[in-house]
């Protein structure tokens, strides 16, 4: 099973190639560690590729698009036709993450992976493994199998991805509801209560606000979900486009390729890919703080800090995409600036020690 595959893939860091990142860094013509996350990021990347001195070439912007059944309990202030209208505007460039992609010089992949509507849109991969899930706050999102099938899947698009020379992957989502069952998800796998990890989403007032904390609340008492069991927790409380995603994830962490982390829905992916491996949480990076209340909880669960804290809450990997550049230029910082020895300086080592002589 490729899932199985993919998971039993999932090694650990490179040390050895962290350890030599890390004296050339902080030997180079600067004062160790002021550079700050720059640094960090470039290390990491070091122990994430195996290369000492990681370079980031071909980038790519994963979106996956999925419709969501809770939206029947008026959780979203759109309506649920907005999923399919926007892909269009995702192929063609003009959308958020149309404009950031291509700013920095990424490609963008769309994938229908679950929207509910028959909908064939020229440049969008039909990969539907269902139309939409059920409401969550009435009964399970979807089958394990389906959870199965759209993980699956997540992860054949990104080993394509890869195959076409992707060094650097971004994961980017478009789904009406979509931050109520992340809310779930969250609420589940970091034992949070609904208040504690459910905000606004898009645009929507107190009253429909207090309708997402009772049907994550509903989605939690109706269907159980076992924390102790990624897979359990995405079929029940999940969604098509995070399931996809979270695949998306483990196929990056398997094949040693960083993979940015965008907002509260990604992150929603990324929960569940380490509730699934937790050896995949080292392939990733968070590439912002994003404004949904529960985002920064769940960074917490992840254990990684946000390069970029910019109050963006659109989604699509727009966050990921302008974070892109800031993992490029750690990189370049690493390769391309010079150590204390290659540019005959001394450094503040040697001035010391010959003070002291």
């Amino acid at each position: 099973m490729l899932l199985k595959q993919t998971v039993d893939g999932i090694g650990e860091l490179d040390r050895n190639a962290m350890a030599q990142a890390r004296e050339r860094m902080d030997n180079l013509i600067k004062p160790p560690g002021s550079l700050g996350q720059l640094e960090q990021i470039a290390v990491k990347l070091a122990g994430i590729t195996g290369n000492p001195r990681p370079r980031i070439g071909k980038r790519s912007v994963i979106v996956m698009a999925g419709d969501h059944g809770v939206v029947e309990e008026g959780v979203s202030a759109a309506p649920q036709d907005v999923t399919w209208q926007m892909l269009p505007a995702f192929v063609n460039g003009v959308a958020g993450i149309g404009v950031l992609a291509r700013h920095a010089g990424a490609s963008i992949t769309v994938v229908d992976i679950g929207v509910a509507a028959d909908v064939d849109i020229p440049g969008v991969q039909k990969r539907r493994v269902r139309s939409g899930t059920g409401n969550i706050a009435n009964g399970p999102a979807m089958t394990r199998e389906d959870a199965v099938a759209a993980l699956e899947t997540g992860i054949d698009v990104a080993l394509a991805e890869i195959e076409r020379g992707a060094t650097l992957l971004a994961l980017g989502d478009m789904g009406i509801g979509n931050t109520t069952p992340s809310s779930a998800i969250l609420a589940a796998l970091g034992g949070y209560s609904a208040t504690e990890v459910t905000g606004r989403g898009t645009m929507i007032n107190d009253e429909v606000l207090e309708r997402k904390r009772r049907a994550v609340d509903r989605a939690l008492e109706v269907n159980r979900p076992d924390p102790a069991d990624g897979l359990d927790v995405l079929s029940k409380v999940g969604g098509l486009e995070i399931a996809g995603l979270a695949g998306v994830v483990l196929a990056c962490a398997s094949r040693r390729v960083p993979v940015l982390v965008d907002g509260f829905i990604t992150g929603a992916a990324a929960l569940i890919a380490a509730a699934i491996a937790p050896g995949a949480k080292q392939f990733m990076l968070a590439s912002h703080l994003s404004g949904e209340p529960g985002h920064r909880l769940m960074l917490e669960l992840l254990d990684l800090e946000p390069l970029l804290y910019m109050g963006m809450r659109l989604g699509e990997g727009t966050g990921a995409a302008l974070a892109m550049h800031i993992v490029e230029a750690a990189c370049r910082v690493l390769d391309e600036m010079v150590t204390f020895q290659e540019a005959g300086v001394m450094d503040l080592e040697e001035e010391k020690l010959l003070k002291n002589d």
